[in-house]
């Protein structure tokens, strides 16, 4: 089988509209959340990427009920707590950080040694900024260099903590919230800003959860052990997915494009933010809250004249995702972008910091690089007229995304592998890029 793509036109003007699958964030939220409400929970636009389908896998070797269905899918629960499974069993996250790191916070009370592995890339990542914390509430942790595999046994009677989480990570904080759950008295987390999507989900389903934004932190408490009541929601799309589009249709000539039912939640926009600063025609139109989250209909039009940016760092935890594509973006500018403290982004699937730099490298824009930033010398008349080979990238879905965005965007002559890394967030993309009117092959 062939597991690579060709591309060799860019794409042509269109004006189009689309609608983007379920966000990934909220897909994989919903399913731990419903595994420990009581009752029959339903989500609708569930995301059926191999990242959300480990997440059913594991919860099913859990003993949860999910019942899958073209429309739905259904998971009963007999509420916290409530996992009903075999002794040392394994549990497999795939590629998935968000997954691996939030259960391990619903499994601090696993009476019976579990395993967590991954794959390869997922394997390279940093599990410490989680076990640490856990390990506070009682949970014992045993891997090498905090990296999986993990085996983990919980305690029958776990203690509440306190906890600075100064990473700016959405999935530790979210991982300790969920270890809170089910935990006697108050658990409270020092934060700094980061994703919020736990945050509201725990509002909307009335949890004791108090929370004190300042500045730079969030101050959240959160009063265990009280039961969740099963609950429905839609899965409105997702930012991250929708920004491959964003950016195409920015760099693209006359062109313009309509997102419908996106989620715009202001913790995870930050690429609209930093776009707008660099001058790119985007709207919000039709704007909704939903449950907690902010929806909106985001229309794009192509932008000729793109501005440097000196991208301020407050955007950075909002975008963490979205930078490949930014720095696309910052190749097409009229002046010198400089983007600063994001080693996080060396903490993903890839190093993508790095990963960035080698992009603008191969395609022939200046870029200057150290650990944690990145200037990058733009150019308004940018074209690419050469072979581009992207290869090698531990299989991260969007190194392979941002790379087709690039070849549509500038030209040139591309062979980019690892076609199948997509179906971790994003099964559709390459059919949504193909209905707009690319040519790949």
């Amino acid at each position: 089988m062939n597991n690579s793509v060709v591309i060799f036109k860019k794409i042509k003007p269109f004006n189009r509209s689309i609608k983007i699958e379920g966000d990934k964030s909220l897909s994989i939220r919903w399913a731990l959340l419903a595994s420990q409400a009581y009752g029959k929970s339903r989500a609708s636009n569930l995301l059926k990427s191999e990242d959300v389908l480990n997440t059913l896998k594991c919860l099913k070797k859990m003993g949860v009920k999910i019942k899958q269905k073209k429309d739905y899918c259904e998971i009963n629960s007999k509420g916290l707590n409530s996992f009903n499974y075999k002794k040392k069993i394994t549990l497999n996250a795939g590629n998935s950080g968000t997954l691996s790191r939030l259960i391990l916070g619903l499994l601090v009370h696993s009476q019976s040694k579990i395993k967590l592995t991954g794959d390869k890339s997922l394997s390279k990542r940093d599990f410490l900024r989680v076990t640490k914390p856990l390990t506070k509430f009682g949970a014992n942790f045993k891997s090498k260099s905090g990296k999986l595999p993990i085996f983990i046994k919980g305690t029958s009677d776990p203690k509440p903590i306190k906890f600075y989480e100064n990473k700016g990570s959405a999935q530790s904080k979210s991982s300790i919230m969920l270890a809170a759950l089910n935990t006697k008295g108050n658990t409270i987390i020092k934060a700094k800003k980061s994703r919020d999507h736990t945050e509201l989900f725990f509002k909307y389903l009335k949890l004791p959860i108090k929370i004190k934004k300042n500045k730079k932190f969030d101050l959240i408490k959160i009063k265990g052990k009280k039961n969740i009541k099963a609950f429905n929601y839609k899965i409105p799309s997702d930012i991250s997915s929708s920004a491959f589009f964003i950016v195409l249709t920015a760099l693209s000539k006359n062109s313009k494009l309509k997102i419908k039912d996106v989620n715009v939640n202001p913790t995870r926009s930050g690429i609209l933010k930093i776009l707008k600063l660099m001058g790119v025609d985007i709207q919000l139109k039709n704007k909704r809250d939903y449950k907690g989250e902010k929806i909106a209909d985001i229309i794009i039009k192509s932008k000729k004249d793109i501005k440097p940016i000196k991208c301020p760092i407050r955007f950075n935890s909002e975008a963490i995702d979205e930078f490949l594509l930014i720095f696309l973006v910052a190749a097409r500018a009229s002046g010198v972008s400089y983007f600063k403290n994001l080693s996080e982004l060396n903490q993903k699937e890839s190093p993508r910091l790095i990963w960035g730099s080698k992009i603008l490298n191969k395609i022939g824009i200046k870029n200057k690089i150290d650990s944690n930033s990145i200037k990058i010398y733009g150019d308004p008349n940018f074209q690419i007229k050469k072979k581009i080979i992207i290869k090698n990238f531990l299989k991260d879905h969007r190194v392979f995304m941002s790379s087709v965005i690039a070849a549509l965007c500038f030209g040139g002559n591309w062979k980019i592998f690892d076609k199948d890394a997509i179906n971790t967030s994003f099964p559709s993309f390459l059919e949504k890029v193909r209905f707009l009117g690319a040519k790949i092959y």
